[in-house]
């Protein structure tokens, strides 16, 4: 009785056990080509569209500040660019784009609109697939005084933020099936917005902790096909889940410390985290999995490095095919390709 007693721990232990986190087989490349004399500088962004075209934002520009009366004016620190299903440079977007200084995100919805996230400016911005600029959400501090998170002397969580569409270094952007937009204002603040498809404010949810519904840093958002919001929380190791109005459901603690996730499309979805390297240690995590939607590990490939099949500091995963990724790696300055075998 006692050896069965045995082999059942046994047999317990090896289902928690990291191994369970096979590692999948994978090769690389970099097959994005920019004209010449022009470099991505820090990959913040990457999105796929249904075409197989590739978008990336970046942190390459050259920012101009302009005094006007008591506010100082600051544009043209980042740049969009659109590449071909080659990997062929076809234009940049939006260049000058006032909300355009320091990218953190990109992503492309189902019409093939381009969403930009950027840090500094805390501003949400849509393109149409022409480049267009379709829609707006936020106000760059020097157009607004953006107001901070409420006196905590008053019962309201720190970063908790105001309940209104203006953002304090917003991280991500995702929409569920009805177009419902919800933003991660996850840096300055710790929450996450929603808003109609026509962007119209809604509501917001989170505030700076550990506990349930709060975020130490709400970095990544996406949604699933049931409308569920998925939160990559950085700094608290795992991903929230929540109901479409924001509830809690539970907690995904088996994708590392996400500072990237994505749920790629399909009647089987897969949700991919980057376990992504602390900013002050470049050579430990680096790994990204790849999790069913209730948190099961289906796998992880890479590691924290500089070489070629290695990551580091990945801002930013596209996995509109799930076989066939694109990461932008802010560390090394580079988009990669991850083909999964």
């Amino acid at each position: 009785m006692k050896r069965v007693t045995t082999l059942l721990l046994a047999a317990t232990a090896a289902l928690t056990l990291p191994a369970l986190a096979q590692d999948i087989g994978y090769s690389t490349s970099q097959p994005l080509t920019l004209p010449h004399d022009t470099f991505f500088g820090m990959a913040a962004g990457v999105a796929t569209d249904s075409k197989g075209h590739v978008f990336v934002y970046t942190r390459n520009g050259d920012p101009t500040i302009t005094l006007a009366g008591s506010r100082a004016f600051a544009h043209g620190g980042s740049s969009l660019y659109e590449f071909g299903p080659d990997g062929k440079f076809i234009r940049q977007i939006g260049k000058q784009v006032y909300g355009f200084l320091a990218a953190q995100q990109v992503r492309v919805d189902k019409s093939d609109n381009i969403w930009v996230v950027d840090r500094y400016s805390s501003m949400v911005m849509k393109f149409d697939p022409q480049g267009r600029v379709a829609m707006l959400l936020g106000r760059k501090p020097e157009s607004v005084d953006v107001p901070s998170s409420p006196d905590t002397g008053r019962g309201t969580p720190p970063g908790s933020g105001q309940q209104s569409d203006l953002f304090q270094s917003p991280t991500d952007v995702a929409w569920d099936a009805d177009g419902n937009i919800f933003v991660a204002d996850g840096i300055g603040n710790a929450r996450i917005a929603k808003f109609t498809r026509d962007g119209v404010f809604v509501k917001s949810w989170g505030a700076r902790g550990t506990g349930q519904s709060e975020f130490k840093s709400a970095h990544g958002v996406a949604v699933d096909a049931n409308g569920n919001v998925y939160v990559g929380d950085r700094g608290n190791n795992r991903i929230q889940v929540f109901d479409n109005n924001g509830t809690y459901k539970s907690s995904i603690t088996t994708g590392g410390d996400p500072e990237a996730i994505c749920i790629s499309p399909g009647a089987h979805q897969y949700l991919f985290s980057s376990n992504s390297n602390p900013v002050n240690d470049l050579d430990r995590g680096g790994e990204i999995y790849k999790l069913e939607l209730n948190g099961t590990v289906v796998g992880k490939f890479g590691q924290a490095g500089k070489g070629p099949k290695d990551f580091g500091s990945v801002n930013a995963i596209d996995c509109r095919n799930p076989s066939a990724l694109y990461v932008a790696e802010a560390g090394n300055w580079r988009v990669t390709k991850v083909d999964l075998h």
